[in-house]
């Protein structure tokens, strides 16, 4: 079993990133060997973990993963750490649309780790009572076993709020207002961890001063030797998906390469997809195509990221001159948000329309509002694109414009995608939508197999 907990929020911009990240910092500062997780799609808190713990992040779906692939993905990263902190996402009991599915309630549910529950406190006194109580009671299966109180205003400001407690529930953290302590945020969330230099042994301090860490990894323990086996948690809801790439699989001996876009135009990357590409027998090439760079490989991912911001470099990168040449030779591509918009003809910002790879017929856009957000859902059209239903997440400013004959690989039962409820663009072995994939429905291993079939042509 493994020893680990859930920090959760009252709602989002409570401080449980700052808590999630302090905690990280302040465990590692310890000498501890710390996992971090993210409940549900998001890519960039996951990165601070990384950061932080010096270990990929792994995130927690329930509706990407199923609630047995959140096990697994739990049990599995896990191994071998001491401690295994998990960051919520919105509110503790706020899920896809009005159920509990995908929310930080429901992970903490299947996993059985204990809550700590994040309150600001700003200008309330006795009412922080009344909302622990209600967080406390809503769901008996969750486990509010203490509170991060955030926002302290004052010596004084504290000792109202805990006159109005209980007692029954232990404050583990009383958080006085740190201004310094604040990740920038733009329009598709916080910064990146390398655009800003933070330090994190000042908020390993700020943490270890104003929580009570010990009587945490107390709590924790107890959880871990109460719980049940993770193996009597079942994905029964109909709209869950089952984990299709088990962690604990033996890897297959590595003979195909695939080269994996990884720079600020393409950085919003599972782990997990990297887990399950090895998984299958590849072999993992990162390389930069914002630099020119194009490695000799079998097959090429890119994924979502800021193209915008790089766009004219993009359009004048050597890489981008030479990938549509290797597309109509039958090397595989896959892309996902930013990668669709860079395998298109062109991309167009308020600087200029920038020619891209053209290699799907259609055009794209970045535009000033948001154009789709939410948990997807998908058909295949055709077997050759799977047979499974496709579960995954939409979060993008830009539109593309596809050709009258364009071929798609989805047709959309939750989602926009790209357009008239369909997506997945395919030309020659190219296959990019707005869809942003979790190995926990999409067959990635079908990915790596046509890479395999074409290196042996």
């Amino acid at each position: 079993m493994t020893k680990g907990f859930l920090i959760a929020a009252t709602n989002s911009g409570a401080g449980k990133t700052t808590s999630s990240m302090g905690l990280m910092a302040a465990l590692r500062k310890r000498g501890q060997l710390v996992q971090g997780f993210k409940t549900g799609p998001d890519y960039i808190d996951p990165a601070y973990h990384a950061v932080i713990s010096g270990r990929p992040s792994y995130n927690l779906d329930t509706f990407m993963m199923g609630t047995d692939g959140v096990i697994n993905q739990f049990e599995s990263a896990s191994r071998g750490t001491d401690i295994s902190i998990i960051e919520g996402v919105m509110g503790l009991f706020d899920g896809m649309d009005s159920t509990e599915i995908a929310g930080a309630s429901h992970v903490a549910k299947t996993l059985g780790v204990p809550v700590f529950l994040v309150i600001n406190v700003h200008g309330m006194s006795r009412s922080a009572a009344a909302m622990l109580k209600g967080y406390a009671e809503f769901d008996p299966d969750v486990h509010v076993a203490g509170v991060i109180l955030n926002k302290i205003g004052s010596p004084r400001h504290l000792e109202l709020i805990k006159g109005a407690l209980d007692g029954k529930i232990p404050i583990v953290g009383a958080l006085p207002r740190n201004s310094d302590i604040s990740v920038p945020e733009r329009y598709m969330g916080l910064h990146l961890p390398e655009e800003e230099n933070l330090d994190y042994s000042q908020l390993a301090d700020f943490i270890e001063e104003n929580m009570d860490i010990d009587l945490i990894l107390q709590i924790a323990a107890a959880y871990e030797k109460e719980r049940p086996e993770p193996t009597e948690a079942k994905s029964a809801e109909p709209t869950e998906a089952k984990s299709a790439e088990p962690t604990e699989a033996k890897p297959r001996v590595a003979d195909v390469t695939i080269g994996i876009a990884r720079d600020p135009s393409f950085c919003f990357h599972y782990p997990a997809m990297f887990d399950a590409m090895r998984l299958a027998g590849a072999e993992l090439v990162f390389f930069s195509p914002t630099k020119g760079e194009l490695p000799e490989a079998d097959g090429y991912y890119f994924a979502g990221g800021y193209p915008e911001f790089h766009v004219k470099e993009l359009s004048e990168s050597p890489a981008t001159g030479k990938l549509k040449e290797l597309a109509a030779a039958g090397i595989p591509m896959l892309g996902e948000g930013a990668g669709l918009s860079y395998l298109c003809e062109s991309y167009e910002t308020k600087d200029g329309v920038f020619k891209m790879a053209g290699i799907l017929p259609a055009e794209s856009r970045i535009t000033s509002k948001l154009q789709g957000l939410g948990y997807a859902q998908a058909k295949p059209l055709s077997p050759k694109f799977g047979t499974k239903l496709i579960h995954a997440h939409e979060f993008h400013y830009s539109l593309t414009e596809p050709a009258k004959d364009a071929e798609f690989a989805y047709e959309m039962l939750r989602g926009k995608g790209i357009a008239d409820k369909k997506d997945g663009l395919y030309e020659y072995n190219v296959l990019a939508g707005y869809m942003q994939m979790h190995p926990g429905s999409f067959p990635i291993a079908d990915f790596v197999e046509k890479c395999r079939l074409n290196k042996r042509k």
